[in-house]
Formats: C-alpha cells, sequence, structure tokens
C-alpha cells in the first residue's frame, strides 16, 4: 500500500511559509594567517564532454546484471515450483522410482459423538470406536480387487485358510479364547503379479489381542506358519522406526534381508490386530517397499 503524508491524507497542501528576514552578518576583519586561500575550482565540464566510462567496462557491468536477474529469477521460480510441485516430482525426493505403490489419500473415518481415538487422552483402554471396514487400508491404484476380501467383514474359517491346515484346529481355540468380535479385510493384485491381503481382527479388549499373539508365538518368529511352502524368517532389515507410537509391528520374509516371493507382517494396535501378506505366486520375489508401505499405512491408519 502506498504511503501517504499527513498533507495528503487531510486532502490538503502545505501552505508556504515566508522565512523571516536574517540581519545581514557584521563583517569580520580575518587575519591573513588564520585561513589559508581557497583553491578555486576547475570550471565544470559541459554535459557533452564529460568523460565516459569505456565501453568494456559498460558491457561487463550489463553481463552482470542480466546474469544477477536470470539467476533471481530462476531462484523465484525454482522455489516456487517446489512448493507447489508434489513430493514425486522434485529431483531426490522421488518416490515412485523404487516401486511404492500409487494409494488414493488416506483419511481418518468419522467417529461417533464424543468418541475418542485410540492412543489419545480419555481412551486408556486404546479401543477403536470406528467402524473396523473403514480402517482398512484402500487398495492402490490399477490394483484389480480381491472377489472374497472386498472390505468387508468376512468369517474366522476365511482368516484361518492364509495358515497351512494342521494348525487351523488350534488357531480356532486361540481365536475364540481370545474374545474376538469379528475380522474385515481386503485383498487386491497388482499389474505384476503380487497379491496383497490385509485383514483386521477386533478383540473385547487390548489383553484379549496381545494374547492372541502370544499365543500364537509372535515375536521373533511368525508363530503359526502360512500357508507357503518354506518357514518365514524375522525380517531383520526392517528398522521399525516409522511405527506409530502405543503400537507394535512384526515382519517376516522368506530371508533376514527382505528378499523372497513373500512378505508377512503384523501390527498391534489397542484392542485391533492386523495380518498383512504380500506374495508372488510365480518365480519372481515380492518387492520389499510396497510391503512395507502398505504395512506402514495400515498401522497410521489404526493409530
Amino acid at each position: 500500500m502506498t504511503e501517504q503524508t499527513a498533507e495528503q491524507a487531510a486532502g490538503t497542501e502545505p501552505a508556504a511559509i515566508e522565512p523571516a528576514p536574517t540581519p545581514a552578518p557584521a563583517p569580520v576583519a580575518a587575519a591573513p594567517d588564520q585561513f589559508p586561500p581557497v583553491p578555486l575550482l576547475p570550471p565544470p565540464l559541459p554535459p557533452s564532454a564529460a568523460p565516459r566510462p569505456p565501453r568494456r567496462v559498460l558491457r561487463a557491468v550489463a553481463r552482470w546484471t542480466a546474469a544477477v536477474l536470470v539467476l533471481g529469477g530462476l531462484g523465484a521460480g525454482t522455489a516456487y515450483s517446489i512448493t507447489s510441485m508434489e513430493r514425486t516430482d522434485v529431483p531426490g525426493l522421488a518416490t515412485e522410482a523404487d516401486g511404492r505403490w500409487a494409494y488414493p489419500r488416506l483419511t481418518l473415518p468419522a467417529l461417533p459423538a464424543d468418541a475418542p481415538r485410540p492412543f489419545t487422552t480419555g481412551n486408556t483402554a486404546e479401543v477403536h470406536h470406528a467402524d473396523l471396514r473403514k480402517l482398512l487400508l484402500p487398495a492402490p491404484a490399477g490394483a484389480t480387487a480381491d472377489k472374497k476380501l472386498t472390505g468387508g467383514w468376512v468369517s474366522t474359517a476365511q482368516f484361518l485358510s492364509e495358515y497351512r491346515k494342521e494348525r487351523r484346529a488350534d488357531l480356532t481355540q486361540q481365536l475364540d479364547d481370545s474374545a474376538l468380535r469379528h475380522i474385515a479385510a481386503r485383498g487386491w493384485t497388482v499389474a505384476d503379479g503380487t497379491e496383497a491381503r490385509v485383514y483386521l481382527l477386533q478383540f473385547n479388549s487390548t489383553a484379549f489381542a496381545q494374547a492372541f499373539l502370544d499365543d500364537t508365538f509372535v515375536s521373533s518368529g511368525p508363530g503359526a506358519p502360512l500357508d507357503w511352502s518354506t518357514d518365514l524368517k524375522l525380517d531383520e532389515s526392517w528398522e521399525g522406526g516409522t511405527a506409530v507410537s502405543g503400537t507394535t509391528v512384526y515382519t517376516y520374509g522368506e530371508t533376514r534381508s527382505g528378499k523372497g516371493r513373500i512378505h508377512q507382517g503384523y501390527i498391534r494396535a489397542g484392542d485391533t490386530v492386523a495380518l498383512v501378506i504380500h506374495s508372488q505366486p510365480g518365480r519372481n520375489n515380492a518387492a520389499p517397499v510396497p510391503f512395507r508401505q502398505t504395512l506402514i499405512l495400515q498401522n497410521q491408519l489404526l493409530g
């Protein structure tokens, strides 16, 4: 905003003030030795005769001025473009090249009136009051939905079909003893053939959720083995630093370095346990990056 003077703001011009006449000073006789004589200045040169800087200097100044303007413009443009670009568009921050899947923007579902979220003040029991089906991670862009796991409720038998047949009877009893309330699940397949399945099991309390993991010996090993040809091992390359506070994440694979055709993970978040599986039915390995991405995002939804 342009600043205005007080007179302009008031809409008036200042009145002209005539200076009071000043009496002429009396002549003072200076001693000849007190003030040295002032040398006379040479007469000013006419404008046409004033000396000009060499053309080389002018050209150099012009070049430097242009360079500064260009660099300044580039700097301003770069700052604007980074703040306005998506993270995947900024060099050095790209995420598409590492194989991550394009999940839609995630939002937490609405809660019943006056119901707190887990791990917040007033919810010491760490109960999920939201609809469990709305806490399921959505399928990424371009994925083909599993016709059996569509994001709704599934039976205990469907969940147990992920494990070896000889262990299903024991798991059924453990689920009954753990006061299981219900199970929600979603599955999909991406273009490279990787199959992903996510199960959410909600129990009557946090203690029952932890008891189920303890009874199935989920810790340094995966406990009850999946219906897979090999026994899985603890993925020692998983640092777990992105786990949400108050939750616990366990990850397993065919090797301890996170490589192999299958990845399995458990999340314990309050009264809910999540089982996440990525597998490749062919000979290719299931990429570890999308599996960890799925695990981290599902953990965030539960936390």
